[in-house]
């Protein structure tokens, strides 16, 4: 955990979903993050390049565990457009490099290949999403989680009637009660809380 602490900083971790490429409100959420006066860090959805990792394994036939880590090479893809897309935001592949851009000024946006790639305490399926993954990183930073989802969610839910809604993966229960990070899901309706947060008003 001293690596992830490194020099104090305990940063926001929010992940941003993949689906609100398809809404029109991603342009708009990256430019809400590129402005935040908090450390964060961004865990980046697949979106359209993890919908081709499925689309891929049903053409030509590889198994779980292969589209396990070309859904993180996914993310991958998406977080090297979004630091394309915004000015300050770098790719980060290791708790060191997340402190670093911290430190720099940055905001560090996670590609987690080589971080977790063959992390154990991760199931290597389509139970597990970005959505988990995000919890993993909060974990080893020992961080607050927020998911930026392109639905409203009514408070209150569990992790377990949020999986099974459909709003987080399957493993999602599973690793955030392991884990015990803190986390929330803020969809279109709380805008304007994110935006409070990102300013520090409520952040700890």
């Amino acid at each position: 955990m001293a690596e992830s602490r490194k020099n104090g900083i305990r940063p926001l971790v929010i992940k941003v979903g993949g689906s609100l490429a398809g809404t029109g409100r991603l342009g708009e959420m990256l430019a809400m993050l590129s402005a935040a006066q908090i450390p964060i860090v961004i865990v980046p959805g697949g979106g359209p390049f993890a919908d081709a990792v499925r689309s891929l394994q049903r053409e030509i036939n590889f198994n779980d565990a292969v589209a396990h880590r070309l859904a993180m090479l996914a993310m991958e893809q998406m977080a090297e457009w979004i630091a394309s897309q915004c000015s300050g935001v770098k790719v980060a592949r290791s708790l060191d490099e997340i402190s670093d851009s911290i430190m720099d000024g940055h905001i560090p946006v996670w590609a987690p290949l080589r971080m977790i790639g063959d992390d154990e305490s991760v199931s290597a399926d389509w139970s597990v999403t970005s959505d988990s993954l995000a919890v993993r990183l909060a974990e080893l930073l020992d961080a607050r989680l927020i998911l930026l989802k392109s639905v409203d969610v009514a408070d209150g839910l569990s992790a377990e009637e949020l999986a099974q809604q459909g709003v987080v993966d399957g493993f999602f229960p599973e690793i955030v009660a392991r884990a015990g990070v803190s986390w929330s899901i803020f969809g279109p309706a709380a805008d304007e809380a994110m935006a409070a947060i990102l300013a520090g008003e409520g952040a700890d």
